[in-house]
């Protein structure tokens, strides 16, 4: 570990940080020399990739486990780092879920969940942290959005695409709000990424056998294209040709094609 003080080091704070992006990001940041505070749910998970961080990398890992469903946590989790007498210098909003059983059949409380996680958490977290870094002149925030924000919600997951999208502009609105105060606002916009994210929401099988192999990225990739795209203070980065290809032709297409192709890929998911 550094022997710099503390306060002298850069420090990200990476959310859902126990898994898949949010793990392929904390090594990335990690590799790169930052301190990070690493904070999701479960928290023998966080612990053991702080172990091995600190003992790859030489860094100082803080473990917060926290859930961002309650609105209180965002609070929280910034009076916990201060409290440990560290600023922020990154945020990278990366916690997320899906629920893919149909509007109508999840309770709302899980709809709920959703919303203060993926979209009510990450912009309070970049209002409470963003007024540090223009005072320091330094900043950096990335917004794991989706590909998915670019297109017509499928059908039976109806909130995670919008919930993106509404991602995507809110980054690029900040990212022009603070490009000329040093601080680097991206969204990151992948497609299809190995993760155990598919697995949680019990769609592996399903999305497996209606995607061909090669849309699909690895998350170390999709993290270090996140990374690189944040330092060059890009405001949107969509990682790989197919996903850039994608993104594209969804912008110019007319909005009732997309919604058709909405449909036949919630048909090919047994979705509709």
């Amino acid at each position: 570990m550094s022997d710099a003080d503390p306060a002298d080091r850069r420090l990200a704070l990476i959310t859902g940080a126990s898994a898949g992006i949010g793990q392929a990001l904390a090594r990335v940041y990690a590799e790169h020399g930052w301190d990070l505070v690493l904070t999701a749910r479960r928290a023998d998970r966080l612990e053991a990739l702080a172990d091995e961080l600190k003992l790859r990398a030489g860094i100082e890992t803080i473990v917060i486990p926290e859930d961002l469903a309650d609105p209180a946590a965002p609070e929280r989790l910034v009076a916990a780092i201060e409290g440990r007498g560290r600023t922020v210098d990154a945020l990278i909003n990366n916690a997320g879920f899906s629920r893919t059983e149909g509007f109508q059949s999840v309770p709302w409380e899980q709809h709920h969940a959703m919303l203060q996680v993926m979209l009510t958490a990450p912009v309070e977290l970049a209002h409470r942290l963003s007024p540090g870094m223009v005072d320091r002149h330094f900043g950096r925030i990335l917004n794991v959005a989706s590909l998915a924000g670019y297109s017509p919600a499928t059908g039976g997951d109806t909130l995670y695409g919008p919930i993106k999208s509404f991602l995507i502009k809110a980054s690029a609105g900040l990212h022009l709000e603070l490009r000329d105060k040093e601080v680097h606002v991206t969204a990151l916009c992948p497609g299809y990424t190995w993760s155990e994210f598919h697995d949680v929401n019990g769609q592996r099988q399903q999305i497996a056998h209606a995607t061909p192999e090669w849309v699909w990225m690895g998350a170390d990739e999709v993290a270090r294209a996140g990374y690189e795209a944040s330092e060059a203070n890009r405001a949107i980065c969509v990682p790989g040709a197919p996903n850039k290809l994608a993104s594209a032709i969804m912008k110019v297409l007319p909005d009732d094609w997309t919604l058709a192709l909405a449909a036949r890929h919630g048909e090919r998911l047994g979705r509709l």
